[in-house]
């Protein structure tokens, strides 16, 4: 009988462009995974949460915090590594999608950790979803790289293109003398109040 709801626990349809082997090899590696990668971890997540979240479906063996390739620093992704097969798989049926750090993660079955895997593989070092990333979010970090360099290359033109003015116009006191300003204003009901305090004593 074909079951109408798709099982929890079954692993997403990415292929890691890095895994040295064919779809059957992908297909037979995954189906005795205890590894899980955890992904869209806010950069300020700690390793200590990480593990209170996900030993609650079994014992883990260890947790590898994903890293930016320069700055050494946590970039929003880790894998955790379970001693079973089945704490792996409830590991997706009940922790997939839920709230860390009030960010929903996502989690899919690894086919295993090798070293290096742990630093980001996008051009600034972290991971590449962040590079085109157009939204502001402020728990990975900001704006995406490659928006981040447009803002900043705005403020650069904003700053060359309307500088401060520190030298008064000629004609400016004229000017001031035939229209009056909100300071003109101020002045004169600061003087009318006076007037009438002086009237009323």
């Amino acid at each position: 009988m074909a079951n109408i709801v798709q099982p929890l626990c079954v692993p997403s349809s990415y292929k890691d462009q890095q895994y040295q082997g064919s779809s059957t090899d992908l297909a037979k590696d995954l189906s005795n995974s205890t590894t899980l990668y955890v992904g869209n971890l806010s950069f300020y997540t700690t390793e200590e949460q990480i593990y209170e979240l996900f030993s609650k479906a079994g014992e883990i063996k260890r947790i590898i915090m994903g890293l930016d390739k320069y700055q050494k620093t946590p970039c929003g992704f880790c894998f955790v590594e379970y001693y079973h097969h089945q704490d792996a798989l409830d590991c997706m049926k009940y922790i997939n999608s839920t709230k860390l750090d009030e960010r929903i993660i996502r989690t899919d079955l690894d086919p295993g950790y090798r070293d290096g895997r742990q630093f980001g593989r996008g051009r600034s070092g972290g991971q590449v979803r962040d590079e085109y990333r157009q939204d502001y979010d402020t728990g990975r970090g900001g704006w995406g790289h490659v928006r981040a360099r447009q803002e900043a290359e705005r403020a650069r033109r904003q700053k060359e293109e309307y500088e401060a003015i520190t030298i008064i116009p000629s004609g400016a006191q004229e000017y001031k003398g035939k229209y009056r300003t909100e300071d003109d204003d101020r002045e004169n009901r600061e003087k009318a109040i006076k007037v009438c305090i002086v009237c009323i004593r």
